[in-house]
C-alpha cells in the first residue's frame, strides 16, 4: 500500500520495507530498490535469496550499482560509458509510475524490461534506459532491473549452485514485481516482460519457463539473436573447466573450488572471463563464452523450437529487428569492409556450412540491395540469418496456431550515414525510451542539430510513434492506439511482408 508522502516525494511499502521515491514531472521514480540479497560471500555463484529487508524508510532516489563488468563491445556505437559496478547491492531495480497511479487512481499495466549486452555487459540504471518518458507516454508502469551476467551469471557449475543464475535473477525480479508492484500503482495481473538483444532472448526464455511464464501476460522481443542455440551442457562444463584453468583455481572437490572462486576479487573473475573470450575469438567462435545452458535452471527446451511449437500460447507477442542488425558488428571489421563477392560468399559458407546455401542467402540479399557493395550485402544476409529468420519462424508458426504476433522492422538510419552504420543493432533503443539526449553525438543516433532542427524534430516524432506503439501493446495486447498507424498481426507466407510494421522517420 502507499503511505504518507511529503512534497516532491512519495513512499510505498514493499514486502521488505518502505521506500521513498521522487516526483519527476508526470511520473514518480523509485530507483535502486533491492529485489534480492547481495550476491556476495556464500551467495556468489548461488541462486538469488530474498532480501532481508530494512527498517525505517529507504531512499530510492538514485540508481543502485551495476553488476561488475568490462566495457561493452558496442560502446563505440552507442556512446555509453561503462557503468559503475559492485557486487554489493547490484541486484536492484528501478520503477517509474504515472504519478496518479501511485496515488491510487487505478492500477496500470506493467513493463519489466531487461537490457542487452551479450549476456556480458549492460545496466538498468543509466540515462539511456531511464523509463520516465515511456511511462508517461503510455500511462504504464516501467521497471528495469540488473541481473548477473558473464561469469557471475552464467558460469556452469551446478554442483556449487552456479546454474543459469542470470535467468534465476530475472525470475526473481518478476516474482518481486508480482508481489509488490501494486504499491507502485501497477497491475500484478498485467505484466509484460521485454528486452533487447540478450535481454530479448532472456525475455522469451522467461515466457517459456514453467516458473516465470505464469507470471506474465505479454512479451516484447527486440532484436533477439534467435539463431543462437542454448549452450550445450557438455560444452558449458568444458568452458567452466577452462575458466578454472585460466584463473588458476584448483581443488579436488566442488566445495574447494567454490571456496576458491568466492574468495577471488571480482576484477580477477572478469579478467579471466575476458581471457576466455579472447581465446574463443581466436578460435573463430563468436558466441559469448558463457550464456544460458540447455537443461539448466529455467531452460528445459531450446528457445526457438519451444516458441515455434506453441510454447507461447496464451501470451501476447511483439517482436522485431532493426534493418541492419549486423552493421554494429561488421562496421569496423576491415576484413568485411574490404571483401569482394567471392570473399563474402566464403564467409557465409563458413557460417551456414554449405556453399549452395550461402549463394542462396547472398543472392536474396543482393536482390534487396541492387548495386550494394559486398559488405552491404553480407551485412544484410547475416542480419537475416541471425535475427530476422527466427522472428519470421516464430510469428509464422504462431499465426498457424491462431496466435497473433506483431512484427516490426526499425529502419531509421543516422543523418549523413554513408551506409556503414545504417539501422544497426541497438538503433531503436533511443526511440523506445525517448532518451535521445543520452545518445546525442553517438554514431548510432547521429547529429540531431540544435533546438528546432528538423533532424531533431523528426527523431522526437519517431520516438513518440515507436515508444507509443510498444506502450500500447503493454496496455492492451495490440500496438494500435490513438494517433498510431494501424498494425496488423503477422500473416504467415507473406511474400512482401505487408504486415511487418516499418518504423522510419518522415521524409519531410
Amino acid at each position: 500500500m502507499t503511505i504518507s508522502s511529503r512534497p516532491g516525494t512519495e513512499t510505498a511499502t514493499t514486502a521488505e520495507g518502505t521506500v521513498r521515491g521522487v516526483h519527476e514531472g508526470p511520473v514518480t521514480a523509485f530507483r535502486g530498490i533491492p529485489y534480492a540479497a547481495p550476491p556476495v560471500g556464500a551467495l556468489r555463484f548461488a541462486p538469488p535469496e530474498p532480501h532481508p529487508g530494512w527498517s525505517g524508510i529507504r531512499p530510492a532516489t538514485h540508481s543502485g550499482p551495476a553488476v561488475p563488468q568490462h566495457p561493452s563491445a558496442l560502446a563505440w556505437l552507442t556512446g555509453q560509458a561503462t557503468p559503475e559496478g559492485s557486487e554489493e547491492g547490484c541486484l536492484n531495480l528501478n520503477i517509474w509510475s504515472p504519478a496518479a497511479a501511485v496515488g491510487g487512481a487505478g492500477p496500470r499495466p506493467v513493463l519489466v524490461w531487461f537490457h542487452g549486452g551479450a549476456f556480458t555487459s549492460g545496466s538498468s540504471g543509466g540515462d539511456d534506459v531511464d523509463g520516465a518518458r515511456l511511462a508517461a507516454l503510455g500511462d504504464i508502469v516501467v521497471v528495469t532491473a540488473n541481473f548477473r551476467m558473464g561469469p557471475l551469471g552464467y558460469l556452469h557449475m551446478p554442483e556449487i549452485g552456479a546454474d543459469n543464475l542470470g535467468l534465476l535473477d530475472q525470475t526473481a525480479v518478476l516474482r518481486w514485481v508480482r508481489t509488490n508492484i501494486a504499491a507502485f500503482g501497477g497491475d500484478p495481473a498485467l505484466i509484460t516482460v521485454g528486452g533487447q538483444s540478450s535481454g530479448a532472448y532472456s525475455s522469451l526464455l522467461l515466457a517459456l519457463s514453467p516458473d516465470a511464464g505464469p507470471l506474465l501476460r505479454r512479451v516484447i522481443a527486440q532484436s533477439a539473436p534467435l539463431s543462437l542455440p542454448p549452450q550445450d551442457p557438455a560444452q558449458a562444463a568444458e568452458t567452466a573447466a577452462s575458466y578454472l584453468r585460466v584463473l588458476g583455481v584448483s581443488g579436488n572437490t566442488a566445495a574447494q573450488q567454490a571456496a576458491a572462486l568466492r574468495a577471488l576479487p571480482v576484477g580477477q573473475l572478469l579478467d579471466g572471463y575476458r581471457e576466455l573470450r579472447n581465446e574463443a575469438l581466436r578460435a573463430g567462435r563468436t558466441a559469448p563464452p558463457m550464456y544460458p545452458v540447455l537443461g539448466g535452471a529455467g531452460l528445459p527446451r531450446p528457445l526457438l523450437g519451444a516458441a515455434a511449437d506453441g510454447g507461447l500460447r496464451g501470451i501476447d507477442v511483439l517482436a522485431g529487428t532493426t534493418a541492419d542488425e549486423m552493421a554494429a558488428f561488421f562496421a569496423r571489421d576491415e576484413r568485411i569492409r574490404a571483401a569482394d563477392r567471392e570473399a563474402a560468399v566464403r564467409m557465409l559458407t563458413a557460417w551456414v556450412g554449405g556453399r549452395d546455401r550461402a549463394e542462396e542467402l547472398y543472392g536474396r540479399s543482393e536482390e534487396r540491395h541492387p548495386g550494394g557493395t559486398p559488405a552491404r550485402i553480407l551485412t544484410d544476409a547475416a542480419s537475416d540469418l541471425n535475427f530476422r529468420t527466427g522472428v519470421r519462424e516464430i510469428a509464422g508458426r504462431r499465426a498457424g496456431h491462431g496466435e497473433p504476433t506483431y512484427v516490426y522492422r526499425f529502419d531509421r538510419r543516422p543523418p549523413g550515414d554513408d551506409g556503414t552504420i545504417g539501422a544497426a543493432h541497438c538503433a531503436e533503443l533511443p526511440f523506445l525510451f525517448g532518451n535521445l539526449e543520452a545518445f546525442r553525438g553517438s554514431p548510432l543516433l547521429g547529429d540531431l542539430g540544435g533546438p528546432g532542427d528538423p533532424r531533431g524534430i523528426r527523431a522526437e516524432a519517431l520516438a513518440r510513434q515507436f515508444g507509443g506503439a510498444l506502450a500500447a501493446f503493454v496496455a492492451t495486447g495490440s500496438p494500435d492506439g490513438e494517433g498510431l498507424a494501424p498494425w496488423q498481426p503477422y500473416a504467415a507466407g507473406e511474400a512482401d511482408g505487408a504486415s511487418v510494421r516499418v518504423f522510419q522517420e518522415d521524409a519531410a
